[in-house]
């Protein structure tokens, strides 16, 4: 049953608004002054208040801005004479809900209580579940003040359709911020396709987003729809943006500002109704700077730009992130482990991170993999360097499988340090394919430093 605090010096109107007020199914209670108000408010919260503006002691005005401080959300309807309509609108810019001349009309009064009500309800609703949603967004990206920023931008964008691009080191978060994007959007229910451009050789990468047709090329037995007609009225992430070469660049800028792609070796184009996400491992302003990117592209795919932070700046997170990782390890490999010993903290706290989340979800699996009793100390911790090579830790006491992960990582490190980072010739030196080398340096959060300048940008 609906509360409603009537608040009048008037005891005859008092008794009559109870009387209507109660045969239409409310709930009242009663407030002579705005003393009165104040101390029946915070005893009984109401659901709305209907307030006098003329009264002794406290005036409405008063009265109403008091009852705000103790709970904001309860909606204050103004009740004046004709007269004083003016500071009655007044008080409305101030915070009231709204406002009945006297003698009320009742049947108005009513429609009004029940709007302002159920107003309130929908509001409280709203705010439990941003409250919720901060809550989801906290244990995917952290609590600390960067992770907060983070999550406030995603909140901003997340249900419009604007470009967005997500920018930030190897392991930050970039597709999980993507896909809470696509969640929240009114896109949720079609397709999210991920479209990792630096795995899709050079060669491939305009018949994989666009299509082909069948006969386009040797080999195209069959017609083949590409990323982007399979995302059609979802979202398509495209990963590893500053990979790009300035001949598809100008093809997905034709598909974006014309809304349709022509498969090759088609005649005819196809429409297509997406919004694009993308994400880059540098700061793709710098690109555009150097002539690397388009700048006519940038702005159509940046209308929106969210920088991840890396987990070495939001130090607040690091421990939260571990022992959330360590609960899914565990959860895995069904062990107890209790929260991390203090030197293992302050190990955790010390390391760099070049791998950010995906480098500590791996030390912290490998952690409770290791652990035989139920506390994490210290020497339970294997923190790989980076390009450098080396291991905190005994690889004798990792499984097998561990240790082979280990000596690739060192010997993919090594490679490609001294190939100044090619990664085509590293891929030769390790008789593996480029393909395969780019996923392992992924995997293993290993960074390489930026390709020398040149110019792609297709026009």
């Amino acid at each position: 049953m609906d509360r409603i605090l009537i608040v009048d010096d008037d005891s005859d109107l008092r008794g009559v608004l109870r009387d209507v007020l109660e045969e239409e199914g409310f709930a009242v209670s009663e407030a002579k002054d705005g003393r009165a108000a104040l101390k029946a408010f915070s005893a009984d919260r109401p659901d709305a208040v209907l307030l006098d503006l003329n009264m002794p002691v406290m005036d409405g005005f008063e009265t109403m801005q008091e009852l705000r401080k103790v709970d904001d959300t309860v909606p204050v309807i103004i009740v004046t004479a004709f007269g004083d309509v003016p500071t009655a609108v007044g008080m409305i810019k101030k915070g009231a809900y709204d406002f009945t001349l006297k003698p009320p009309e009742f049947e108005r009064l009513i429609i009004t209580l029940r709007k302002a009500v159920e107003s309130r309800k929908l509001f409280i609703c709203v705010k439990q579940l941003d409250t919720q949603l901060d809550t989801q967004l906290e244990d995917r990206f952290g609590r600390s003040p960067a992770a907060r920023g983070v999550i406030k931008q995603i909140k901003q964008i997340g249900r419009t359709d604007i470009s967005v691009i997500i920018q930030g080191e190897t392991g930050t978060g970039k597709t999980v911020a993507a896909s809470v994007i696509h969640s929240m959007s009114a896109r949720t229910e079609r397709p999210f396709v991920h479209v990792d451009i630096g795995l899709i050789p050079d060669q491939l990468v305009e018949s994989e987003l666009f299509g082909y047709k069948k006969g386009a090329f040797t080999g195209a037995e069959r017609d083949k729809k590409g990323y982007f007609e399979s995302a059609d009225r979802g979202t398509i992430f495209l990963d590893e943006l500053e990979n790009m070469s300035g001949h598809v660049q100008m093809k997905l800028l034709s598909v974006i500002e014309r809304k349709v792609v022509y498969p090759l070796g088609g005649t005819s184009s196809v429409g297509v109704d997406i919004r694009v996400i993308s994400a880059t491992n540098s700061d793709i302003r710098k690109y555009v700077q150097e002539r690397r990117f388009r700048e006519d592209l940038f702005y159509r795919l940046g209308e929106f730009i969210i920088t991840m932070p890396p987990l070495r700046e939001r130090a607040d997170d690091i421990v939260f992130f571990a022992e959330r990782f360590i609960q899914e390890a565990c959860s895995d490999f069904n062990k107890q482990v209790r929260p991390l010993a203090p030197d293992a903290v302050e190990l955790l706290k010390r390391h760099h991170w070049p791998g950010n989340l995906r480098e500590l979800k791996n030390v912290m699996k490998r952690a409770v993999l290791l652990t035989e009793g139920d506390v994490i100390g210290k020497h339970h911790i294997e923190i790989m360097d980076d390009v450098n090579g080396g291991a905190c830790g005994a690889l004798s006491r990792l499984t097998l499988k561990d240790a082979m992960r280990d000596v690739e990582f060192r010997l993919i490190s090594e490679v490609l340090r001294s190939t100044g980072f090619n990664k085509s010739r590293a891929a030769e030196i390790l008789d593996t394919s480029y393909t395969n080398l780019l996923a392992k340096i992924r995997e293993y959060g290993i960074r390489v430093p930026e390709k020398p300048a040149r110019n792609n940008s297709g026009g």
